[in-house]
């Protein structure tokens, strides 16, 4: 029996505009998808869509897990690096973390998120013990997180 070995990509959408960014994992993956046929063309988008899927995306931080195969991961990280817009709305995409397991993709997802939370807090002038409803996210988001499945 063949064990499939997959890449988890952890990539944060950062919006240009100031307004909000309302991603969905479809339009993501959609997105991904273009941007693969764009610049690698049909071969790549063979490679890569057979095991390409959004399994987490957090439009509050807008984080995104993205699984992919193994031989094929340098091309998806490589068409994700390559987008400037996802529906219309303009993002620099930053890949935080490249992982081999589903558990080392959850860890960094979650400290970064955390990170993220920190930038927001600092933002709207709020200290890191002013209970707020970020706390209630990053223990909602990092159940998410950590029930993610293969």
């Amino acid at each position: 029996m063949v064990r499939i070995k997959n890449r988890w990509l952890l990539v944060e959408f950062i919006p240009v505009d100031d307004g909000a960014l309302a991603l969905s994992e479809k339009s993501i993956w959609a997105a991904v998808k273009q941007s693969v046929v764009h610049n690698f063309g049909d071969a790549g988008w063979g490679g890569v869509g057979v095991s390409l899927s959004v399994k987490y995306y957090s439009p509050t931080t807008h984080m995104c897990i993205l699984k992919v195969g193994r031989e094929y991961h340098n091309t998806a990280w490589g068409a994700v690096t390559l987008l400037n817009s996802i529906d219309g709305r303009r993002v620099v995409p930053h890949v935080v973390h490249v992982s081999g397991t589903i558990k080392h993709a959850q860890i960094a997802a979650v400290a970064h998120n955390r990170i993220v939370i920190a930038r927001l807090r600092a933002r709207a002038n709020r200290p890191a013990s002013y209970r707020d409803s970020y706390e209630d996210y990053l223990q909602t988001s990092e159940r998410a997180i950590t029930a993610l499945q293969d």
